[in-house]
């Protein structure tokens, strides 16, 4: 209690001093309020990818084991770091399913993958579909630098609100002060989305120069800055 009463003391003396001395806090002050705002569209570096392995969608009922050896293959052919970049997901749920069904244990296996590029999902899918592998979805995307994006798109907002200030201002014949306040209204990030997708089987003909074609919609950041500057 004293000490809340000490702060209210306090702050009614500061307001005093300041009344007596003739300056102004930024509400007293004329000032204009604009709000700025700015967006990049960046192309996901990060793709990554579920594979479920299930012995009982291929025809040959080849075990998980082979498979996963077959796939561990594919993918080093294809350049694919996967010491670093495949790692089973979700080990949990396949022991919780143990205990109800323990024949299943080793029947499915799912893994996440990470690629980099659009092309090499493509490349993935159609390497793993003549395996018996063809349970593929892209379960999300990303970007390797979104933390430096975001604030790059941050500044550019504050930017585009001064200099929106300073045109409004120019038009009267005064100039934008410092700023008094600013307010950032952070807007996620929008993210491809995707349903399942299956690799395609190709034709004998075709299959040496046709590729499963994937594109990814572009990452959206926006930022809107609101921000009061001063008048002079």
């Amino acid at each position: 209690m004293k000490k809340a009463l000490f702060l209210a003391a306090a702050t009614l003396l500061a307001g005093y001093v300041t009344a007596q001395s003739g300056e102004k806090n930024f509400i007293d002050q004329p000032y204009i309020e604009v709000t700025g705002r700015a967006e990049k569209e960046v192309t996901p570096d990060e793709i990554y990818l579920k594979i479920v392995i299930n012995e009982n969608d291929n025809k040959a009922k080849q075990p998980v084991e082979d498979l996963e050896k077959k796939m561990i293959a594919a993918l080093s052919k294809l350049g694919v770091d996967v010491s670093k970049d495949l790692t089973i997901k979700d080990l949990a749920s396949s022991f919780r399913q143990y205990w109800y069904k323990k024949s299943d244990i080793l029947a499915v296996k799912e893994y996440q993958l990470l690629v980099h590029t659009a092309a090499m999902a493509g490349k993935t899918l159609q390497a793993l579909e003549p395996l018996g592998i063809s349970n593929i979805s892209i379960s999300k995307v990303d970007h390797s630098e979104m933390e430096k994006l975001r604030r790059e798109v941050k500044v550019n907002a504050m930017k585009d609100a001064k200099s929106k200030a300073g045109d409004l201002l120019q038009a009267i014949g005064q100039k934008v002060g410092p700023a008094l306040w600013v307010q950032e209204i952070d807007h996620r990030p929008i993210r491809f989305s995707s349903p399942q997708i299956r690799a395609k089987s190709l034709n004998a003909e075709v299959e040496a120069a046709q590729q499963p074609e994937i594109e990814f919609e572009k990452i959206k950041l926006e930022y809107t800055i609101t921000a009061r500057f001063a008048i002079y």
